[in-house]
């Protein structure tokens, strides 16, 4: 909690480490927009004017080296799963990732008959939100990005050091 305190006419601001690094990381996240299928149509939608993600501080980069916050947006096949996990590795720690839409969750209805496709993108990398919809209307992907923002607001330093970096229980946006 952040405290004011006055004295003789100088302020000082008392409040954690943990609540200055947290607030600086959900406020500006730089998200690497990885649109593969339809559902990228309405991560686009999120970030045109009617709905602005630019007032969460999201700047989308075109760099893994300039991200931390990676949105798989469609259907994953087994060709492209490579690629994002080695985008995944090149990207920066802390690193959070949103899955959207029904076929990066869990396949879509594309898994059970296609060969190609992986059953979710879980299965290559961790997800900390899945925002689930087919395809998810903007909203909900504004949604994950504030609940994605809860996650980081309630991390420590300490959870960064211990054992490598450990992945929070994931999130699922309700519909």
């Amino acid at each position: 909690m952040d405290l004011v305190k006055t004295l003789s006419n100088q302020q000082f601001v008392l409040t954690k480490v943990d609540a200055v690094v947290n607030w600086s990381r959900q406020s500006a996240l730089w998200p690497m927009v990885f649109g593969l299928a339809c559902c990228a149509i309405e991560m686009m939608a999120a970030g045109a004017t009617r709905f602005d993600w630019d007032r969460f501080g999201l700047i989308p980069r075109a760099t893994p080296r300039q991200s931390d916050l990676m949105i798989v947006a469609g259907t994953v096949t087994h060709k492209m799963a490579i690629r994002i996990k080695r985008l995944y590795e090149q990207m920066a720690d802390p690193k959070y990732v949103i899955s959207m839409g029904s076929c990066a969750n869990n396949g879509g209805p594309y898994w059970q008959y296609g060969y190609h496709v992986v059953k979710g993108v879980d299965e290559i990398i961790p997800v900390d939100v899945y925002v689930p919809g087919c395809p998810p209307r903007p909203e909900a992907l504004l949604y994950g990005v504030m609940a994605l923002q809860d996650i980081i607001r309630e991390r420590s330093l300490m959870d960064d050091v211990r054992e490598g970096r450990q992945k929070p229980a994931a999130v699922e946006v309700p519909v």
